[in-house]
């Protein structure tokens, strides 16, 4: 996984052999520091600049300073992995996604280990993302869940099926909270809405295809300002689309494996870039995992919206 911090441009990676690398994506991309965890470590996420969470194989929810490298805090464990880890500043509450079928909520600041609220998914917890008052969580059997942050002890707001066929690898909100957008194993994004009379807005499309080889969508991200966004596969490219006009935007040169997370910067300037091979061919000999940071131009990202031709 890669994130960046919330208003600096440094950037936190979470990593197979147990550690988290911290960066300063400026200049060099120089290494600031190491953090250790018990297992893999398959999300992160930042509570400030100098405050972020670790969650993966060891099942605990793990805090560092990201001043002090030797220290970190259990706020408390899922029963199985921890595939997933949002945080939501303003009721300041971080969001974990396991395995164990359960999305629990946190107050970082608790030393109970105890979480504030514990919600029951249907399967397996994959991907999730919130933005204002919504949490959507996709899970394995292609399920989609949908919750008010406002109302966590209630029901969700909605559970449906994912409109794509196949297996569900990331889900991302629109930066204006309208809607998200979900990617699939299948080559294919989704573009759906919040507001049911939008639903004729909601349309998905192929991607990440090389003649007739089909790869999975590993990462979605959005960028800040514009609302337009980047996907990752597994083809070891990276595109750019303008989701409301429906056109791709640009296409990053290829990279030596698979994308495995993409995150931009607070401001889009900068794309991070996990290349990471995610065996999908089983094992082989592959390049080693790297991070990459992409400076991103105003017209990589910028709406294109369509011409309208005169009348005749």
């Amino acid at each position: 996984s890669v994130r960046f911090a919330p208003s600096t441009n440094v950037v936190l990676a979470g990593c197979w052999d147990s550690t988290l690398l911290l960066y300063d994506a400026n200049g060099q991309g120089r290494h600031l520091n190491t953090f250790h965890s018990e297992g893999p470590v398959l999300d992160s996420a930042f509570l400030d600049n100098t405050h972020a969470v670790g969650v993966g194989i060891d099942q605990a929810v793990r805090v560092f300073d990201l001043n002090e490298p030797a220290s970190s805090t259990v706020l408390g464990h899922h029963s199985k992995p921890i595939r997933c880890a949002n945080y939501a500043p303003p009721i300041n509450t971080l969001f974990t996604g396991g395995w164990d079928a359960k999305v629990m909520a946190w107050d970082p600041r608790s030393g109970t280990g105890q979480p504030t609220a514990t919600l029951a998914m249907p399967d397996k917890v994959f991907t999730m993302d919130l933005k204002d008052t919504k949490l959507v969580v996709g899970t394995a059997g292609r399920r989609v869940v949908c919750y008010d942050l406002r109302n966590l002890h209630g029901p969700p707001l909605w559970e449906r099926e994912s409109s794509l066929k196949f297996q569900t690898r990331a889900l991302r909100c629109f930066p204006d909270g309208q809607g998200f957008a979900l990617a699939s194993i299948e080559g294919r994004v989704s573009i759906e809405y919040f507001d049911p009379d939008a639903e004729a807005k909601k349309y998905a499309f192929k991607c990440h295809r090389i003649q007739n080889t089909v790869f999975p969508v590993n990462a979605i991200a959005f960028h800040p300002g514009h609302g337009t966004f980047a996907t990752g596969g597994c083809d070891g490219f990276v595109n750019v689309w303008d989701g409301k006009n429906k056109k791709r935007l640009c296409q990053l040169p290829s990279f030596p494996t698979s994308v495995a997370a993409l995150d931009f910067n607070h401001d889009g300037t900068l794309l991070a870039v996990a290349a990471s091979y995610t065996f999908e061919e089983g094992e082989k000999d592959h390049p080693a995992d790297q991070i990459y940071i992409r400076a991103i131009g105003d017209s990589d990202v910028r709406p294109k919206p369509r011409v309208q031709q005169p009348a005749e």
